[in-house]
């Protein structure tokens, strides 16, 4: 089962590598911020390679666009990023393949493109283990 939270952008960091147990620590940490503060980013989470949308990503992008609908006058970040699996090329392609993807959504359900703004890190800026990695953060508000 995926695990899905809503993150606040300032939680996400590269982690050390000491493996896949010490890393689930901050996304743990996260989960319980995100359920002790209202948050207006939302996570979707990717299988590995792929950009494709399933039911569970559309439902989280459609809770997005209703709160970015409900704050028209908000900017919306999307990011894109990958788990360190292939070549330092090939994540930053997926990650902008998955945020392009978002924002389509986003689009597709009544958000103004001209609102949102793409980013894709690939998997050097904020990788964690797995399927954490595989991820795009919609922030809506963002700076």
């Amino acid at each position: 089962m995926r695990r899905i939270c809503i993150l606040a952008a300032a939680l996400c960091f590269a982690a050390p590598a000491y493996g896949p147990a010490y890393a689930q620590a901050p996304v743990q940490a996260a989960v319980q911020a995100a359920v002790q503060a209202p948050s207006r980013s939302f996570v979707v989470f990717f299988e590995t390679w792929s950009g494709a949308l399933d039911s569970q990503a559309q439902s989280i992008i459609q809770a997005a666009a209703t709160a970015a609908k409900a704050a028209p006058s908000d900017a919306i970040v999307v990011t894109g990023t990958s788990d360190p699996t292939g070549t330092a090329r090939a994540n930053s392609l997926v990650s902008a393949l998955r945020a392009q993807q978002v924002a389509d959504a986003l689009t597709d359900m009544g958000v103004s493109a001209g609102r949102i703004s793409q980013v894709a890190y690939g998997s050097a800026e904020y990788a964690l283990a797995g399927i954490e990695s595989r991820r795009v953060v919609i922030a809506i508000g963002a700076k």
